[in-house]
């Protein structure tokens, strides 16, 4: 096992005070950092240092730290979640880098997903698309069938299975050059209308959620694969065309 050594960096961090203000990039140089420690930890450590210079800490969103709910939204050196495949910002360790290096770090960004200070952007458009029809209905008068009771082929059930990871992080959005949003709402589309549970309400679901996407203002996808490359849980193309299916079948219907 390689053993443990520290580095020095310089940060380029985007730092805003609020929705309104105008933001720019500040410089800081951060010494002794372990190639052990992750990305939030090494902002942990920057923060530190600020808060003993009485300086105003960077804001940044997190919570798990284990890769599972999506919060650490960085764009890291051009890429979302940084310079590695499959992982989110919580997952990248220093060992990425090395001493010396500048690494720029931004938030998200997307008409949809302003800033509200610093690298932490507002995402609950994917929340009100999610609300716009991301359910499924049960009746529940007179006998109420076990879910488990309904039979799903294993095909459609891991295709489901495949769409619900997704974690909504938003890395979809700011790696599309239009902010698309439709490998999120692909996904959550897909989740419910591969499993009989949701068939019900699938026609409604679908133009719903497209509708919410648009008054959310993203933009278009344009089939460059981006957003596929740089999701921490690799959510296929296929689910984009699904969605679309769906809805060409919905407005028809």
């Amino acid at each position: 096992m390689a053993s443990n050594k520290n580095i020095n960096i310089n940060l380029k961090i985007w730092r805003q005070k609020d929705a309104k203000t105008k933001g720019k990039i500040e410089t800081y140089k951060l010494d002794n950092v372990s190639t052990d420690s992750s990305f939030l930890e090494m902002l942990d450590q920057l923060n530190e240092q600020l808060i003993n210079n009485r300086e105003e800490p960077v804001a940044f969103d997190h919570d798990c730290r284990e890769g599972i709910c999506g919060s650490c939204s960085l764009y890291i050196n051009g890429r979302a979640h940084g310079p590695d495949t499959a992982i989110t910002t919580c997952q990248l360790h220093m060992r990425t880098f090395k001493d010396g290096d500048t690494i720029y770090v931004e938030p998200w960004r997307s008409k949809a997903f302003p800033v509200v200070k610093d690298l932490v952007v507002d995402r609950s458009a994917f929340d009100r698309i999610q609300q716009a029809g991301g359910f499924v209905s049960v009746n529940t008068s007179g006998r109420t069938i076990d879910a488990n009771a309904t039979p799903v082929p294993k095909h459609d059930a891991d295709r489901a299975f495949e769409a619900a990871a997704c974690i909504g992080c938003g890395a979809c959005v700011a790696s599309c050059k239009n902010g698309s949003a439709m490998l999120f709402v692909g996904a959550k589309v897909s989740q419910y209308a591969l499993l009989p549970q949701g068939k019900v309400e699938a026609t409604n679901r679908v133009l719903a959620m497209v509708r919410q996407m648009d008054e959310e203002g993203f933009g278009n996808c344009t089939n460059t694969g981006a957003c596929e490359v740089e999701c921490p849980k690799g959510i296929s193309l296929e689910n984009i065309a699904r969605m679309n299916r769906e809805y060409l079948f919905a407005s028809v219907k």
